[in-house]
């Protein structure tokens, strides 16, 4: 039998309720009834019966209670054992700029801690990263998100994340001082894909105020956009530590702008069922600290 049913079993047990046992579970009613259906057809017993208006464990289900206890904690026991041992895969999931500019150190410090776990890094869009996390397909997600974009995670914000206009040097807005929304009427932009989200934020307060813009060119990744940046007349915006390095050479020059509604923060998420590995649980004390 899958695993699953005895934990739906044991929450089944615990709340004297298949509709409490559903909510804290995350699942429809019905599966929660099919589960424990299951359970009762495999060892051809009643595990529960009515009892005023909720339930109770019949004598077959208090056994099997005592059982499931004992087997579940020793699966988790088991998993903790080797993930001390240094098994086990670690799935992140995030974005390019993520990946590229904040998570290597991190990353670094987690190989040293455990030198034989496996680490996926998967980089996609943000709707799709927090799809992948409450399915159970990756075990933590990193976005850029302005707020919790799905309620059934679980969210921190790790710090606000500044987004900069970035130009070549030689650009002709780098010689005036704090930027207006009405000074970027007309001008060409490098835009990473449609679907990213500091370019949705953008395009919405551009729309929304009656600047005219033109799309130059649109790129897969932060990289592309500031070497054609750095080639070209065209403005850029990006997450601060994507383009950190280069502002610092002088090789892109920052617009002093500033909006209230172009704001982004670092957002680490994860399934509030999830079991957090030991190393899963040091990447999240590092993400936070």
């Amino acid at each position: 039998m899958d695993l699953t049913y005895y934990q739906t079993f044991r929450e089944v047990a615990l709340r004297q309720s298949f509709t409490r046992a559903a909510a804290e579970l995350g699942y429809a009613q019905s599966s929660v009834t099919t589960q424990i259906q299951k359970l009762e057809k495999e060892y051809d017993v009643q595990l529960f019966e009515r009892y005023g208006r909720g339930l109770r464990l019949t004598s077959a289900g208090e056994e099997l209670l005592k059982i499931t206890v004992g087997m579940l904690e020793l699966h988790q026991q088991s998993k903790e054992k080797l993930t001390r041992q240094g098994g086990g895969t670690l799935t992140i999931g995030t974005i390019d700029s993520i990946a590229a500019y904040y998570l290597p150190p991190l990353l670094q410090r987690i190989r040293q801690e455990y030198p034989d776990l496996s680490i996926r890094l998967q980089t996609d869009r943000e709707d799709a990263i927090a799809g992948k996390v409450r399915e159970g397909d990756i075990d933590i997600g990193l976005i850029l998100e302005d707020k919790p974009s799905d309620s059934a995670l679980r969210w921190t914000v790790l710090r606000e994340e500044p987004l900069v206009l970035v130009v070549n040097p030689g650009h002709a807005l780098t010689l005036t001082g704090p930027l207006e929304l009405d000074r970027l009427d007309g001008m060409e932009w490098m835009m990473t894909e449609d679907s990213c989200n500091y370019r949705m934020m953008l395009e919405k307060v551009l729309r929304a105020s009656g600047i005219s813009y033109r799309v130059g060119l649109e790129l897969g990744n932060p990289e592309a956009v500031k070497r054609c940046v750095m080639a070209g007349s065209g403005i850029a915006i990006l997450p601060r530590m994507a383009a950190e390095d280069e502002l610092r050479r002088g090789e892109l020059a920052a617009l002093k702008f500033d909006h209230p509604e172009i704001r982004l923060n670092l957002q680490m998420f994860y399934h509030p069922k999830k079991w957090l590995s030991r190393p899963l649980r040091t990447l999240i004390g590092m993400l936070t600290e």
